[in-house]
């Protein structure tokens, strides 16, 4: 295995974990992940929310283990790209497609999709110009999430600044918009391929420190909220998937795209 190759793999068990968490979380609450969004009337509803829990904890294990990582990954980039984005948040889009929320949502799922394909493009015994080709698409998908994320602090003020600590100086509608134009910049940057690396690393960085600061303080004064689990957990899979991004542009440029 090359050095890269087991950086990536480092990157790629981070995101394991977060994937693995949510399932977990979906598992203890016998519910869907709000991501996830399934009509409350749907037919056997809890029993299927068990199962998807279910699959998420083993393809999360499997990314985990390095001798099925690309199993677990192409599984979860399946089961992320086509069944949550397109089959259960596209029925939400379009009936709220003027709502930026919308939109959010969807990308959180479209960042976890995107994090699958670059572990799967990155273990996989596969061409390496197909290898390649995923691995941008994954990166293109990802950036495209960043300046998504970094749009809704602008349009949700009102809801970001709160989430950051008050004894951070100057002030939280400063961090608020800080980290926003942080993430467009990165977006940006991973779609252009300027700094991309850098960018990528920083916006990891930038995750790790919004589960540090929010959410664990969150958990610790609120254990019992399934929403405060919740973010948790997608957070720690956005912090894999941001961290295996970076990892894949060290890589060299085996295809131009």
């Amino acid at each position: 295995m090359t050095a890269g190759k087991t950086t990536m793999a480092f990157g790629g068990r981070v995101y394991g974990l977060g994937v693995m968490a949510l399932g977990m979380v979906c598992l203890a609450w016998g519910s869907f992940d709000p991501g996830q969004p399934v009509p409350m009337d749907f037919p056997d509803r809890t029993a299927l929310a068990y199962a998807a829990a279910a699959f998420m904890f083993v393809a999360g294990a499997a990314v985990v283990w390095r001798r099925t990582a690309a199993w677990g990954a192409v599984a979860l980039t399946a089961y992320y790209a086509l069944i949550v984005v397109i089959l259960m948040n596209g029925r939400v889009v379009l009936a709220h497609y003027a709502e930026y929320v919308t939109y959010e949502g969807v990308a959180e799922q479209l960042a976890i999709a995107a994090g699958g394909l670059l572990v799967y493009a990155a273990s996989a015994e596969i061409d390496a110009d197909l290898a390649a080709r995923l691995t941008r698409l994954g990166q293109l998908a990802f950036g495209v999430c960043a300046l998504i994320f970094g749009g809704a602090h602008f349009v949700y003020m009102n809801l970001t600044a709160p989430l950051v600590p008050r004894w951070l100086p100057p002030s939280q509608v400063f961090w608020g918009y800080a980290t926003g134009v942080g993430q467009i910049a990165a977006g940006v940057a991973i779609l252009t391929r300027v700094q991309a690396r850098l960018a990528a690393n920083l916006l990891t960085v930038m995750y790790a420190s919004f589960a540090l600061l929010v959410w664990v303080p969150m958990l610790l004064a609120d254990p019992g909220s399934h929403g405060n689990w919740t973010e948790s957990a997608t957070t720690l899979a956005l912090i894999g998937a941001a961290w295996v991004v970076a990892d894949s542009l060290a890589q060299p440029r085996r295809h131009p795209v």
